[in-house]
């Protein structure tokens, strides 16, 4: 499924699980190559919003100069520094650093500006479980806007917090309340932003609002959770995954044994300057008249 949103012009390509037939992926050398290559990884996530990097070296030395390909490495100075490389060893109290099951979700919604790309690579696993879970949070807005039209509405009406103080020398809290979804001044959807775990009280919301905005976050789930929206991939050493996280949300499995995860995250406007730099030296594309 195609649409076009009006506000940058560019075409999304909205999906559910059937996507896994012909995920969108590109190869570590052809990215590496030249900007040619970057340019086709950026226009796959722009209209995917994610692609997976095949023949990635199993370390995390060229794993970050495959994210530095698209622009410099985000520090947030919260659960993980710049460039990471973990294991769930509890050394942060947040649940990347467990085992244990991830329900779909984006990234640092407790940060004013959240994150715009995060990549992930699977460096080892010595157990079972632990596959990958993404979910194209357009798609499921779009299920959700048809079925249940003005839970649509209280979604991208009602404002929220979130916060993150799993350390003892951190809280983050971001500047001002958000909606899950929100949509562009011509009414087309721009972001997701949801993560049950970090979201905080209830204090923007009009009281005779609460039992149906949680009616809302119900079926906003069953779409989530539908099977025809999960797409589940078993990430190996070899494949990176990136994900633009203010559209698909991610999460796991449980799994047993060792697990070894390195990965960073980009800020948004980078990534897309990137992009559109490209489009003008590549496609020629006028930067006013695209994304």
């Amino acid at each position: 499924m195609k649409r076009s949103l009006a506000s940058h012009n560019s075409c999304k390509t909205l999906w559910g699980s059937k996507i896994r037939e012909s995920p969108p992926t590109v190869a570590y050398q052809e990215v590496m190559r030249d900007d040619t290559g970057v340019y086709k990884w950026l226009r796959k996530i722009d209209e995917f919003g994610f692609c997976f990097v095949s023949g990635v070296p199993s370390n995390p030395e060229d794993t970050e100069k495959l994210t530095q390909r698209i622009a410099f490495i985000r520090d947030t100075k919260c659960e993980y520094g710049g460039f990471w490389d973990f294991t769930s060893d509890l050394k942060h109290g947040d649940t990347a650093y467990t085992n244990l099951a991830l329900g779909a979700h984006t990234d640092t919604t407790y940060l004013s500006d959240p994150c715009g790309l995060q990549l992930f690579h699977l460096l080892s696993h010595e157990g079972t479980g632990g596959q990958t879970l993404l979910v194209d949070g357009f798609y499921a807005a779009a299920k959700l806007r048809e079925k249940y039209p003005s839970h649509y509405e209280l979604l991208t009406e009602v404002k929220i917090n979130a916060h993150a103080a799993g350390d003892a020398d951190s809280l983050y809290i971001p500047d001002e309340p958000f909606s899950i979804l929100k949509e562009d001044r011509n009414g087309e959807l721009l972001r997701v932003r949801y993560n049950n775990d970090d979201r905080s009280a209830l204090k923007y919301i009009d009281p005779v609002l609460v039992d149906d905005w949680y009616g809302a976050l119900r079926s906003w789930n069953r779409c989530l959770t539908s099977p025809d929206t999960e797409l589940w991939v078993q990430l190996t050493a070899g494949t990176a995954v990136v994900v633009d996280n203010h559209r698909v949300l991610h999460g796991r499995s449980a799994f047993t044994g060792k697990r070894r995860m390195c990965g960073a995250y980009i800020g948004g406007d980078e990534w897309k300057s990137r992009l559109r730099v490209l489009s003008q030296a590549i496609d020629k594309v006028p930067w006013d008249l695209e994304f």
